[in-house]
């Protein structure tokens, strides 16, 4: 059986839940999937500073499923905060929902769009697209203007405005699959899919189909290179554990 662990970088149990409910819903018999919720940090996450604070966190719970024997490890933020620190510390695969999602979308077409939340992280998403080399696969950013905890709310308005987004995306862009860009939005997916009549890609379960085929192969991080062990020395004060 393989142990796949999923991290929710923030505090929010209705975010974990969407999450694990994504991730559950795509795993193959014999994946058992560990859903990891944050007791500290942020609320939701939407900028460099909250990114910071939830990197920490992952470092944490990364060194917490190695203990627990997991076989990889799902980062379920879409600006995958950590994401080398935490390989560094794994021996199985580490994956970030962004890097997955951008990787799935280039399979099955040659250009996509992206929907995320705020504006703001239209720019953290830009820069994700330039470190990963997908800039020039990306025909479009498109943000609901409402933070990532609006996805919570019954009302049902975050939802809609993510359908219309991608709708503007399908009939404007010119790209072939629209990827959703907050762990928030995850269950949207298949529903959306069927409705535009393209591929909508979720991270979270994009990423965890991946950390199983990459545990299927027998291939974990590599230890040569950057991503070998962090260095030994001793961590002081809030840090110490993580030694």
């Amino acid at each position: 059986m393989s142990l796949i662990q999923v991290i929710n970088p923030n505090t929010s149990l209705a975010m974990t839940e969407i999450i694990g409910a994504s991730a559950r819903a795509v795993a193959a018999p014999g994946t058992e999937i560990i859903v990891v919720p944050s007791s500290q940090g942020v609320p939701s996450i939407e900028g460099h500073f909250d990114e910071v604070i939830a990197a920490v966190v992952v470092l944490e719970h990364v060194k917490r499923g190695k203990e627990q024997g997991v076989c990889g490890h799902v980062i379920a933020c879409f600006g995958d905060p950590g994401l080398l620190a935490a390989r560094e510390l794994a021996s199985g695969p580490v994956i970030g929902i962004a890097e997955a999602a951008m990787h799935t979308a280039t399979l099955v077409a040659t250009r996509f769009s992206i929907v995320t939340t705020l504006p703001r992280t239209l720019l953290i998403v830009r820069h994700l697209l330039q470190q990963y080399g997908f800039i020039h696969h990306c025909a479009a950013l498109h943000s609901i203007d409402l933070p990532v905890l609006a996805l919570e709310d019954s009302s049902g308005i975050a939802q809609e405005k993510v359908r219309q987004c991608c709708l503007q995306a399908k009939n404007q862009d010119g790209c072939g699959a629209i990827i959703l860009g907050c762990g928030g939005m995850a269950m949207l997916a298949p529903e959306l899919s069927q409705d535009l009549g393209i591929p909508v890609i979720d991270g979270v379960s994009a990423a965890v189909k991946i950390v199983e085929a990459l545990v299927s192969l027998g291939l974990g991080t590599s230890k040569h290179g950057d991503l070998a062990w962090p260095i030994t020395k001793p961590l002081s004060g809030m840090f110490q554990h993580l030694g």
